[in-house]
């Protein structure tokens, strides 16, 4: 009696053991969409890419507005070429000059505001990356969370026409149906297995996308809850927010850059300055004995824009012209995301509309049309193919309610893009 006490107490000991080991690691395998988020967002190349491309116009800016350097010049100057004596002309001198030039007008503040506005550009456009990003993610995991729901669904219908083909197998037997009816069992079910196969062919590429962004992750344990996505505004909530949306400030930031160019082509036309100061060495010495002194020099130049009609003018004209075209830019960009914002409300609400009709109505008459034929069936009342047909129908059904609910929370999740949804 006691090894018999033991065994048992041995076995339920490694049960509990075991329920203890297995359990969170089934729960850590699960993946849910908040997680492949943030797996994604966390090691983007693209974004970082984004990131170091705003800072370095950031400091470009800064460099932008800066006078240039000024220039250092040595020079030997009125060296006689018969004897190279640098004391034998009273005119030889070593010469040490400093010379420092000033862009014309304000061209320097311009330049750095341009800078500033072509780094915040990139900025926006960074923040449109990482929310592109998300939608993608999102995507991805929506349709891999579909096929891998499918493929529950049609797995369980199986094992429903398995039996079905058992049943009729059986009733062959005895009479009750005829060959044609067993045939039509087995090609159902082999259909079955096909649509298995394809569901799991679409798995593999959807896994293969969603890896893209979140690695080997995509290959483990999808969460088995619908995905949660955040709640959604309304619509004109949704339509005030185009204008704060990242590639319309992206097209805003681009187009005062281009105002700033269009000051900086202005600027051209006033007169750019330049100051320098030397100091001269002289050698040798006078004719009376003494040293000869030394000599300092001081200048000004001034640039005279006086035919500006194939440089200046040509130059504003052209910096006009492009401010225009990045005005017009901004203006198609915006006009874009009001259709991707019509389209996809509408197919949001569609959708909305087609998952109350499946939840209310249709699964539950699919349901009650597979029970009626059943139980005609089993009486003797209607044929086998209406059994059938009545099956595959409650198939259908099922899996089309899934993908309405699946594709309408796609739909959602490119409006919470379009709603500007900081990542």
């Amino acid at each position: 009696m006691l090894p018999i006490r033991n065994s048992n107490r041995h076995a339920a000991a490694l049960m509990v053991l075991l329920a203890l080991s297995s359990s969170p690691l089934q729960v850590a395998a699960a993946l849910t969409l908040a997680e492949a988020e943030r797996i994604a967002l966390g090691d983007d190349p693209a974004v970082a890419a984004s990131k170091a491309r705003s800072q370095a116009l950031r400091e470009a800016a800064v460099a932008a507005g800066q006078l240039p350097d000024p220039k250092l010049n040595a020079a030997l100057s009125n060296l006689p070429l018969d004897s190279f004596d640098i004391e034998q002309e009273p005119m030889t001198q070593a010469i040490l000059g400093v010379q420092q030039t000033f862009p014309r007008g304000a061209t320097l503040r311009h330049s750095q505001r341009q800078g500033e506005w072509k780094a915040a550009a990139e900025q926006a456009r960074t923040d449109d990356e990482g929310r592109k990003l998300v939608r993608e993610v999102r995507n991805s995991f929506l349709e891999l969370y579909y096929q891998l729901q499918a493929e529950q669904v049609v797995t369980n219908t199986r094992t429903l026409f398995a039996q079905l083909v058992d049943i009729t197998q059986a009733h062959y037997a005895t009479g009750r149906v005829s060959q044609q009816d067993v045939l039509r069992a087995n090609l159902e079910l082999s259909r079955l297995d096909d649509r298995t196969t394809r569901i799991r062919n679409e798995q593999d590429k959807t896994r293969a996308t969603l890896a893209k962004w979140i690695g080997d992750s995509a290959s483990g344990i999808l969460d088995p809850h619908f995905p949660a996505l955040p709640d959604l505004p309304s619509k004109q909530e949704l339509d005030d927010a185009l204008e704060k949306h990242p590639v319309i400030e992206a097209e805003s930031a681009r187009l005062e850059s281009h105002h700033q160019a269009v000051q900086i082509a202005r600027e051209q036309y006033k007169p750019g300055w330049g100051v320098g100061l030397e100091y001269r060495k002289r050698f040798g010495e006078n004719p009376d004995g003494g040293e000869r002194s030394d000599m300092m020099a001081a200048m000004v130049t001034v640039d005279l824009p006086l035919f500006p009609a194939k440089r200046q003018d040509r130059r504003l004209a052209a910096s006009l012209q492009e401010a225009e075209a990045a005005s017009l830019t901004r203006a198609d960009r915006l006009r874009e995301l009001r259709a991707m914002l019509d389209t996809d409300y509408a197919s949001w609400q569609r959708l909305g509309e087609r998952a109350s009709l499946y939840e209310t109505q249709l699964l539950v008459e699919a349901r009650a049309n597979v029970q009626a034929s059943l139980n005609a069936y089993q009486s003797g009342v209607t044929e086998f193919s209406t059994l059938m047909r009545a099956r595959i129908t409650d198939l259908d059904v099922r899996l089309d309610d899934l993908r309405v609910r699946v594709d309408r929370a796609k739909a959602r999740a490119r409006l919470l893009y379009l709603a500007g949804e900081a990542p």
